[in-house]
């Protein structure tokens, strides 16, 4: 987590290849995937999803997921089969043969999802899926997450809805400014005096003292 324009989104471009490193190196199970391309790391198992969705609007659901589905799978009749069960998991069923570009928002958002599962990742990045939904929707999206690691997924998320940080996270990393200022469990971090300033100013951790 951190303030707009703290570094988050750079974060996981470097990590998913959108953007070279100058220093340092990434692994995943223990091999370097430094500077490789964004397909291959996709290939290899770390997949993201990206804040501003944008799926082929003129074809369908189904069509959209199924893209992504015939990176894995060996025919278009497995491939297909897997997108399906996807959807449905996903809760976009009766949506499958709808044009992407019909639906709102929120169900976009689930669609950006869908298409990551359907790679079958390791590591799934997920930049800011719970923005602009509300309440009830964003309880929806938690339910769902908490699915996908019961699947035995790594989960990677950069999100601004804290009920939904507090909710899943068992570790949080706060960035301002491209610096790491805290990490820890949820209720260490929240509570932290950097963070707090890093959120609301100076004065408001002023006022609190």
């Amino acid at each position: 987590i951190g303030p707009n324009g703290a570094g988050k989104t750079t974060v996981f471009n470097c990590l998913t290849g959108f953007l070279p490193l100058d220093q340092g190196d990434v692994f995943l199970e223990n091999r370097s995937i430094k500077n490789r391309k964004p397909y291959e790391i996709c290939r290899l198992g770390l997949v993201r999803t990206f804040q501003i969705v944008r799926p082929f609007l003129t074809i369908s659901v189904l069509e959209n997921v199924l893209v992504a589905a015939m990176l894995r799978e060996p025919s278009l009749k497995k491939a297909r089969a897997t997108s399906r069960n996807i959807l449905e998991f996903t809760g976009l069923g009766k949506y499958m043969q709808a044009p992407a570009g019909s639906l709102p928002l929120p169900l976009r958002k689930r669609l950006e999802l869908a298409k990551t599962l359907a790679t079958q990742p390791k590591v799934l990045l997920l930049d800011e899926v719970m923005g602009g939904l509300i309440p009830s929707e964003v309880d929806e999206i938690i339910r769902l997450l908490r699915e996908i690691h019961k699947k035995g997924m790594s989960i990677l998320l950069i999100e601004h809805v804290m009920r939904g940080v507090m909710a899943l996270s068992q570790r949080v990393l706060v960035i301002n400014y491209g610096r790491k200022i805290a990490e820890g469990a949820p209720q260490e971090v929240v509570t932290n005096a950097e963070v707090i300033e890093a959120y609301l100013g100076k004065e408001f951790r002023s006022a609190q003292g």
